[in-house]
């Protein structure tokens, strides 16, 4: 995977988190959604397989932007 390839991929995800969620309203709201993401993401590094954990790795990265983007309505 390049970079290119993986920011597309989070991008993705971070588009349809925007359509599908309303923004996170507090940091409390962002830190929970991201620890849940990164408790997925862990899950599946120690018990699952490696690409279920590029998909959750993905999910984090657009968690976290969202977190920077809708901080700024805080």
């Amino acid at each position: 995977m390049t970079l290119d390839d993986a920011v597309l991929l989070v991008k993705e995800e971070y588009q349809f988190a925007s359509d599908n969620f309303t923004p996170m309203a507090s940091a409390h709201e962002g830190i929970a959604v991201i620890r849940e993401e990164y408790l997925e993401l862990e899950l599946e590094v120690f018990h699952g397989d490696a690409e279920k954990a590029k998909a959750e790795a993905v999910q984090v990265a657009a968690m976290a932007l969202r977190f920077l983007v809708d901080g700024g309505k805080w």
